[in-house]
């Protein structure tokens, strides 16, 4: 008799792991696109926020067109200014670009197009105006930055992307960002943004990048919100040791980006464990 409960429990057990399993491979379940839409994702090195530096800063036009000059696909940010104008720009602050102390959602386009990069003549730009410029030359990965109610942003953005002509895609750290373009555009190519979400002092207080809970952090670094957005591709970051989950994340049939390279020496530690590469220089090798 004790040997069958034994049994019986284990069996129990067994049914148990399983069922968590499962569950957690639908989770983290993706969708793989089998046409050439998504072969320039790992075709070549994707210029993080445009080919900056000194002289020309993160998401602008001249960043843009330092990288369409050298052939580079670009990643950019987007997000909603006050009077619902979309603009590329990636804090959510803007004291780290302009040593201004307030939030870029709560001030008009009007207001941000005043400001003046440091050492630049540089602006932030509209996306409307950075699809004109870009034109299909390069191919773009647009990140929708979007931590609040889901769907005004995601129209707004697709809106101006219906008559776009080059490649492109979408990808946000929001899985229902994603669910939104998987639901209203479903050819859109789509990725889902993860990584360790440790954040820094400096990153929240300057750039106003948000904190989360450790339980939030969990879901989300381990892509249990996939069965929502269901990406055609993962782009994960490489630093705090984010590179070590990678592995794991081949095993779901789509490609994996690695964020943010920006030194030979990170290059050399995860140059066999991604599929492509999101960086801030070209000179890795």
């Amino acid at each position: 008799m004790a040997n069958n409960k034994w049994v019986i429990a284990v069996c129990i057990l067994a049914a148990l792991v399983i069922c968590v399993l499962m569950l957690v491979n639908f989770a983290r379940g993706a969708e793989p696109v089998t046409d050439e839409r998504i072969d320039w994702i790992t075709d070549s090195w994707i210029a993080h926020r445009g080919l900056h530096d000194d002289k020309n800063p993160e998401n602008t036009m001249a960043a843009f067109n330092a990288a369409i000059k050298k052939g580079y696909p670009i990643e950019l940010d987007v997000t909603l200014t006050k009077d619902k104008q979309v603009i590329v720009f990636h804090d959510k602050k803007l004291k780290r670009l302009f040593g201004v102390d307030g939030y870029v959602n709560d001030m008009t386009y009007e207001q941000l197009a005043e400001l003046q990069f440091p050492d630049s003549n540089e602006r932030i730009p509209l996306l409307s105006s950075v699809l004109a410029t870009v034109d299909g030359q390069v191919p773009l990965l647009i990140e929708i930055k979007n931590e609040g109610e889901v769907g005004e942003l995601e129209r707004l953005v697709y809106e101006e992307l219906k008559g776009y002509k080059g490649p492109y895609a979408v990808q946000s750290f929001n899985p229902y960002s994603l669910k939104w373009f998987r639901i209203n555009a479903p050819t859109v190519l789509r990725g889902q943004l993860s990584g360790t979400f440790i954040v820094s002092d400096y990153e929240v207080e300057c750039a106003g990048t948000t904190r989360l809970p450790w339980y939030k952090r969990f879901v989300l670094s381990n892509m249990l919100m996939n069965f929502e957005s269901r990406p055609n591709f993962i782009a994960y970051e490489i630093g705090n040791d984010g590179y070590k989950s990678i592995k794991g994340l081949k095993k779901l049939g789509v490609p994996v980006l690695g964020w943010t390279v920006d030194s030979k020496s990170t290059y050399q530690r995860v140059k066999d464990e991604c599929d492509n590469f999101i960086v801030d220089t070209f000179d890795l090798r």
